[in-house]
C-alpha cells in the first residue's frame, strides 16, 4: 500500500494509531472498569492448548482433557473447536479479582484477543468494539486522523446485526493522492 520503500502502509499505521490510542485511553481504565472484559461476562476468549493447560493448571494431556470436554466432564466454561478452545461465562484464571490486574500481561502466554480488545485490525480497516467502556469514538477518531494524515478522511459506521462493533476506515480526502494541498497553477500567486 506504500508508495514509498520504507514508508509504512496505511494498515500499519492504523494499527499503530490502534495500539497507541488502547495503551494511552483504554489500558489505564482497565483497574477501574465496572465490567472488566476479564470476566468474560459478554466476551468469549480464544485459548490454544498451551494456554488452557497453563490457566486452569492441567497436568493430564490434549487427548486426555479432550475426551473429558466432550464428557461434559470438564470446565463448564470451555467449549472446543477448529483446534481451539473458548472461554465464556466466567473469570479468565489469569485475571486476579482483588487486583483488578492480569497475571499474565506482557507475558508471551498472553491470549492475543486480549491485547487487541476493544480496537483492532481487520482488513484494511479497524474494528471497534463499543461494550468496553473505556473506548471514546471521538477520541479513537482523532488518533486515527493525526495517525493517517490530512490526505484521508477516517469513516466509521456500525455493524447492522452487532451495532456495538463499529468499522473505521479510511477514504481519500478531496483533492486525490496529492493530499488537501493542492500544487499553485502556473501564473498565481
Amino acid at each position: 500500500m506504500s508508495s514509498k520503500r520504507g514508508a509504512p502502509s496505511l494498515v500499519a499505521k492504523l494499527e499503530a494509531a490502534a495500539s497507541a490510542y488502547q495503551d494511552a485511553q483504554v489500558i489505564p481504565h482497565c483497574s477501574v472498569c465496572a465490567k472488566p472484559c476479564c470476566r468474560l461476562d459478554a466476551l468469549v476468549l480464544e485459548l490454544n492448548w498451551k494456554q488452557v493447560k497453563v490457566f486452569w493448571h492441567l497436568d493430564e494431556s490434549r487427548a486426555t482433557f479432550d475426551q473429558r470436554l466432550s464428557a461434559g466432564q470438564g470446565p463448564t466454561e470451555i467449549r472446543a473447536g477448529n483446534g481451539l478452545y473458548y472461554a465464556h461465562q466466567k473469570a479468565c484464571p489469569a485475571y486476579d479479582m482483588t487486583a483488578r490486574t492480569c497475571k499474565v500481561y506482557g507475558q508471551a502466554i498472553k491470549p492475543a484477543g486480549c491485547s487487541d480488545f476493544p480496537v483492532y485490525a481487520d482488513g484494511d480497516s479497524l474494528t471497534v468494539d463499543l461494550r468496553c467502556e473505556a473506548v471514546d469514538m471521538g477520541v479513537l477518531l482523532e488518533w486515527v486522523a493525526d495517525a493517517v494524515g490530512p490526505e484521508f478522511r477516517v469513516v466509521h459506521s456500525a455493524d447492522a446485526e452487532f451495532p456495538f462493533l463499529v468499522a473505521v476506515s479510511l477514504r481519500r480526502a478531496a483533492g486525490g493522492a496529492g493530499g488537501s494541498k493542492r500544487p499553485k497553477k502556473p501564473g498565481r500567486k
